[in-house]
């Protein structure tokens, strides 16, 4: 099977794949990446932002903090609580939380750094990116164990698990982080000030 450049470029983009233990859900995680990137029509991973108004960080960086973020913070739950968080669905679903990005963000990214694919099929400021991430996911045959930890904003997941949270609140630290350095305001002040409104 040859690889893809969307795929190469995946794999470059997330070292972290390699702490997924199982090899058939490493490559369900780099088959969602290249669709959502073929279907959004970006030419580079490396391209898509952290969000619409915030380029300076890229989405593959916001990713991999939330993966590493979420790793230590399963291991201090190993090690102080005994808990047993599996570690290949909190990477799996650390490196799925913003897949939908792909989709979300074409519209505020120069047009350049597009293929010029039927993107517009897919690209829809309706569906927040975490649910379109949580589709392709399930589209490419992703465990349920990992969907259900995708969606992790505002309350889109019905049944929390430990990785679940993980995920949750690793995004939360990174994205704080982003937001802060960015532009000197909370997650909470971001949303407040933009949220959704991108007209």
């Amino acid at each position: 099977m040859v690889e893809t450049d969307h795929e190469k470029q995946v794999r470059e983009a997330f070292p972290e794949l390699d702490r997924i233990e199982s090899d058939d859900l490493r490559e369900r995680v780099v088959e969602a990446w290249a669709l959502g990137l073929e279907r959004g029509g970006w030419r580079e991973i490396a391209d898509i932002p952290y969000a619409w108004n915030i380029h300076e960080v890229s989405n593959v960086e916001h990713v991999r903090g939330v993966t590493k973020i979420a790793l230590e913070s399963a291991r201090i739950q190993r090690d102080f609580h005994d808990a047993d968080p599996d570690i290949d669905v909190v990477v799996a679903a650390c490196l799925l939380h913003d897949v939908g990005k792909c989709y979300e963000y074409v519209d505020h990214v120069d047009s350049e750094l597009l293929a010029g694919t039927d993107r517009e099929r897919y690209a829809s400021g309706v569906i927040p990116h975490s649910i379109s991430g949580y589709a392709l996911a399930h589209e490419v045959g992703v465990p349920l164990t990992v969907q259900r930890a995708i969606p992790h904003f505002l309350g889109e997941v019905p049944e929390r698990t430990l990785e679940a949270e993980l995920v949750k609140s690793a995004n939360a630290a990174s994205s704080n982080a982003i937001t802060q350095a960015a532009m000197g305001i909370t997650l909470q002040e971001w949303v407040e000030q933009y949220s959704q409104t991108t007209d």
